[in-house]
């Protein structure tokens, strides 16, 4: 069976999710939706169909499983946004198809990602303008204390989302030319490597600005998903774990030090470390988490059943849609649904890095590695947050949760790991065109 012929079979899945999914909502509250929207399934499939056609012909040796679990993904999220609010689950398909058209476009229009090589210092001035944009007055729009959002008129949106993947171009275009300068001249010391003092400076460089991201946007999530990517490109560039082991101990110690010394920071530790002292106040948002997971059990309550809010309209459960959704999804489909949905999750980052395996050129390597590796830490970041695995952060789950700029942002992110995984497995390398240029 051909590549495409396995991503086409792999849709089957998603066909009977959504097949199951909108009916299932639609059976538990037909009296208050409206049944036009069972439609939503159909055009949702017929939309993958045509993104399959179009990997067909531009990319015929393209991974044939990336695509299937991103759609199984979008699949579940617009179901669950659909059972919590069927005009957000409107908006979603408008920026599902917003995100397709910007797949296409990526793929079209770049056709080989040794391009960006080109590029590296205008991505990176691009990459640092997006994170410093929700703290310029006027367009900002904090939320619980955190300055991820931006707004330009009627459209909201997190700079964040399109960033990470310009730091992770950066990365990958700096650390292949100079990941050797690391290792040469290495000593022993302490019964560990240690490379020379000079060659260590971008490694602190990117944990200053990581803890900058903290104190700046006061979000720990994101700090910590652009420097795990980080260190993820450097131990592929270098393959010296120690890289990774002192990362960790001055993220850590970083962490430990604004907590102490910045108050939101503080706050955040205390809430994650003792929620039920502040249930009535900063600590609701987690504790009302917490009861909807333990309310699921291992099987759940069904599509449509978990109770989000009062008769009178009070919300019980703050933002089912971005922040809380894995929240809900463990409310109506238990332990086992929501291990399923990680399941997923865990295939698309085994794709993913199994890509930046096969593929032979330094640049496409680190490149998949940290496309993956930002994707896998984003899904932790949330999912860790809601179960109280670490503080509670902003990010959203991607392909699933609500928001117009992550399902952007990571359909780019799709295309880029395609083109990687297209080079990857074509019988012979192709010679760099001009692309972009």
């Amino acid at each position: 069976m051909s590549a495409r012929s396995r991503e086409l079979f792999g849709l089957l899945p998603v066909s009977l999710l959504v097949t199951a999914g909108f009916t299932a909502v639609y059976i538990s509250r037909h009296s208050e939706l409206d049944s036009a929207t069972l439609t939503y399934g159909a055009m949702f499939l017929g939309l993958c169909l045509a993104v399959h056609l179009f990997i067909r012909f531009t990319l015929p040796n393209a991974d044939p499983y990336l695509f299937p679990l991103t759609a199984l993904l979008a699949a579940f999220g617009l179901v669950m946004i659909y059972r919590i609010d069927p005009d957000l689950a409107r908006q979603q398909a408008g920026w599902f198809l917003a995100g397709f058209g910007l797949f296409a476009v990526t793929i079209a229009w770049l056709r080989d990602v040794r391009v960006l090589e080109r590029y590296r210092y205008v991505i990176a001035a691009l990459g640092i303008g997006l994170l410093a944009l929700p703290r310029v007055p006027g367009i900002r729009e904090p939320v619980n204390g955190a300055y991820l959002s931006i707004h330009l008129g009627p459209i909201t949106f997190q700079p964040t989302e399109l960033a990470k993947l310009c730091i992770v171009v950066f990365l990958a275009s700096y650390l292949v030319e100079r990941g050797d300068m690391l290792v040469i001249g290495a000593r022993r010391r302490f019964g560990m490597t240690l490379p020379p003092l000079k060659h260590f400076g971008p490694l602190l460089v990117v944990w200053g600005v990581a803890m900058l991201m903290l104190i700046v946007i006061r979000d720990l999530g994101s700090s910590l998903m652009f420097f795990g990517a980080f260190l993820a490109l450097l131990y592929v560039a270098t393959g010296r774990l120690f890289f990774v082991l002192s990362g960790m101990v001055l993220f850590v110690l970083g962490a430990w030090f604004f907590a102490e010394t910045v108050g939101h920071v503080g706050q955040r530790i205390d809430i994650w470390l003792d929620p039920w002292e502040h249930a009535r106040t900063s600590g609701h948002q987690i504790v009302q988490s917490l009861f909807a997971q333990a309310d699921g059990r291992l099987f759940g309550q069904g599509f449509g059943q978990a109770l989000l809010e009062l008769p009178d309209g009070r919300s019980i459960l703050p933002a089912p849609h971005t922040d809380l959704i894995y929240a809900v999804i463990t409310d109506e489909l238990g332990l086992f649904g929501a291990s399923a949905l990680i399941l997923v999750y865990l295939l698309f980052a085994q794709r993913g890095f199994r890509t930046a395996s096969m593929v032979d050129d330094g640049f496409s390597k680190l490149l998949a590695t940290g496309l993956t590796a930002v994707f896998a830490l984003q899904a932790f970041v949330i999912v860790g947050g809601v179960t109280r695995v670490i503080p509670l952060t902003g990010v959203t789950l991607p392909f699933v949760s609500y928001g117009g700029s992550s399902i952007v942002a990571n359909f780019v992110l799709l295309a880029l790991l395609l083109m990687v995984s297209e080079r990857a497995r074509a019988p012979r390398d192709a010679p760099l065109d001009g692309g972009a240029g």
